[in-house]
């Protein structure tokens, strides 16, 4: 195999309940990302279509994951990479994490695998690392495993697929201003109160229950945010009217998508999700703001190979 395109897609960290740890990959939105082999060692970015980005391998995700994957090979070759962006970077559905996964994953499959899935998941850390400044593992895991996620311990690479039920179903809307990671996180606060920190664990903890035990109204219940939420929703126009919306129509949970500015609506079938996104609509209409909105299945598969020659 000399050549490869892969499709790496969105994904949604936090869930409201499991700040930095819990990652749910998402269908049909995406990157495209096409690496082939070349004589010369080392990684270049070719280009990159759909978004003005760095092809400075020092300074973009894919580069920089990329070098920390062949840091640990012996290989004599190098690797061109060609970008075709689908997701808006600062958007919180995992611009950074598709692009940062796509890589590694299409570099491995061109080296024979010598990595599994979670083990690229370190090596796609380093991406995050340089687009948030925090080595965090949420949305790359999930576009690596697929499915709904877990991040027990992201230094000691400790994460695992968690069970998802079959008629979860996603509607998002992306108002289209850009709001980077690193400013997010700059407005979370560093301590919480022991009361906070039980009742999120118990609501994260009901969570995985619901999951696992396919009880959607738990699942919903347990998706309330009392520490992070309040705190980024002040940076997210018509935040707490969209979810009031959500919620009246019958989605089980609204949320912020990762970082922001995406807000979430966690929903029991495919077409409450499209009621939903149509209520999304209706709120952000009043505004004069430019907004995409999509409903989406959950991607139990990640990231795949589109051809490879």
């Amino acid at each position: 195999m000399k050549k490869i395109k892969v499709f790496s897609p969105a994904s949604i960290a936090n869930l409201s309940c499991g700040y930095d740890v819990l990652g749910v990959c998402l269908e049909n939105i995406g990157d495209e990302i096409t690496v082939k082999k070349t004589k010369n060692k080392g990684v270049t970015i070719k280009n990159i279509q759909g978004q003005n980005l760095s092809t400075d391998i020092s300074k973009n995700v894919a580069g920089v994951s990329a070098i920390a994957l062949l840091k640990e090979t012996n290989i004599d070759y190098g690797f061109e990479i060609k970008i075709k962006k689908g997701i808006k970077p600062g958007s919180g559905i995992g611009s950074s994490a598709a692009s940062s996964a796509g890589s590694v994953f299409a570099i491995n499959k061109l080296i024979g695998e010598p990595f599994s899935r979670k083990e690229l998941i370190k090596f796609a850390m380093e991406g995050e690392m340089i687009a948030s400044g925090y080595r965090h593992a949420d949305n790359v895991a999930a576009v690596l495993l697929g499915g709904f996620t877990f991040v027990r311990n992201s230094v000691m690479h400790d994460y695992f697929k968690l069970n998802t039920p079959i008629e979860l179903a996603f509607a998002v809307i992306h108002p289209k201003i850009e709001l980077k990671t690193k400013d997010s996180r700059a407005v979370v606060k560093k301590n919480v109160t022991i009361t906070d920190m039980v009742s999120q664990s118990a609501n994260l903890g009901a969570f995985v229950s619901g999951l696992y035990t396919e009880n959607y109204e738990l699942i919903g219940k347990s998706m309330n945010d009392i520490v992070i939420e309040p705190m980024r929703s002040i940076l997210i126009p018509k935040f707490y009217e969209t979810k009031s919306a959500c919620l009246s129509e019958g989605a089980l949970s609204c949320g912020i998508s990762g970082s922001g500015p995406s807000i979430f609506a966690l929903c029991k079938g495919v077409s409450k999700a499209n009621n939903v996104a149509n209520r999304m609509k209706e709120i952000y209409n009043k505004l004069d703001l430019e907004y995409d909105v999509f409903v989406s299945c959950v991607n139990d598969q990640g990231v795949k190979v589109l051809k490879f020659k």
